[in-house]
């Protein structure tokens, strides 16, 4: 199913398959999120999470997250006010980082059988999902994401990060698809998004080369196509401009056996951490 993957992945940093999920599953996916985002207990203290301004996303709510299913806005869903333009769910950008685990429809499509078959194509048995997230990206209000590395976020030593991205909606430049380079994940990484000892987190800087867009593919998908992604690769999205919104489901796992650092952001106990089983 998934012949000599591993070798294109190596080389390329990252990896398209087509018709991964089937669009049932991702819209059972999308009719889960929505009911997550309509249940929740919105008491007029959102959490914006944005790659460019992570000051403010440092809050205790974003720290738990790790361990919860937890909801983050766009950070133009508000007026002058500070009220919502829009509903509370076409104002939020994501919901996450434990859906995976806690969740039974998240955690079914997190371990489908074609999941467990592709991380076996990539040897990525001693791995384990450390987190999830599903990215909402509402129709002009999906905002920008920076060029990242997602190494950045789940550091560990020796460097493990892998990343799965499922398009539950088409992809396109119109409404935000992924763009990256092929082979850029042969670099250094740049940033490391840690916790401060005094508290709240900070950005370190490891290597202060910058990143361009030079040689920068838009990746424009299909519904139900998996995208693979190395923890080193830089990658993007650009805001959503069009009238269709661009669903997408991720997750992010690392080496079981590698060093996780207490200063990283997402905390979990690493005895619950489970693999694609």
């Amino acid at each position: 199913m998934f012949n000599n993957i591993k070798e294109q992945f190596e080389q390329q940093g990252y990896l398209v398959l087509e018709n991964f999920n089937t669009e049932a599953a991702c819209d059972a996916l999308m009719q889960r999120a929505e009911a997550l985002a309509n249940g929740y207990d919105f008491k007029g203290h959102p959490a914006v999470f944005q790659t460019s301004n992570q000051a403010e996303t440092s809050t205790a709510y974003f720290f738990n997250s790790g361990s919860n299913i937890s909801f983050f806005f766009e950070k133009d869903a508000f007026d002058e006010k500070g009220n919502f333009k829009t509903t509370v769910f076409h104002s939020m950008n994501k919901i996450g980082h434990a859906l995976h685990d806690l969740d039974p429809v998240f955690n079914a499509f997190s371990r489908s059988p074609q999941m467990k078959a592709l991380a076996a194509a990539l040897d990525l048995q001693d791995y384990v999902i450390i987190q999830s997230m599903h990215i909402l990206k509402h129709a002009r209000v999906g905002g920008l994401v920076d060029i990242h590395q997602d190494a950045t976020f789940l550091y560990t030593e020796p460097e493990s990060c892998i990343g799965f991205w499922f398009a539950l909606e088409d992809a396109t430049t119109e409404n935000g698809c992924l763009w990256a380079k092929p082979g850029g994940h042969h670099t250094k990484l740049r940033t490391w998004f840690k916790r401060k000892p005094g508290g709240g987190a900070e950005t370190g800087v490891l290597n202060d080369e910058p990143f361009t867009m030079e040689g920068m593919l838009p990746l424009e998908v299909k519904k139900g196509t998996c995208i693979v992604l190395h923890g080193l690769l830089p990658h993007c999205s650009m805001p959503n401009t069009s009238g269709r919104s661009r669903q997408a489901y991720a997750i992010h796992c690392i080496d079981r056996s590698a060093k996780y650092p207490e200063a990283n952001w997402l905390h979990r106990n690493r005895d619950e951490l489970r693999g694609f089983e």
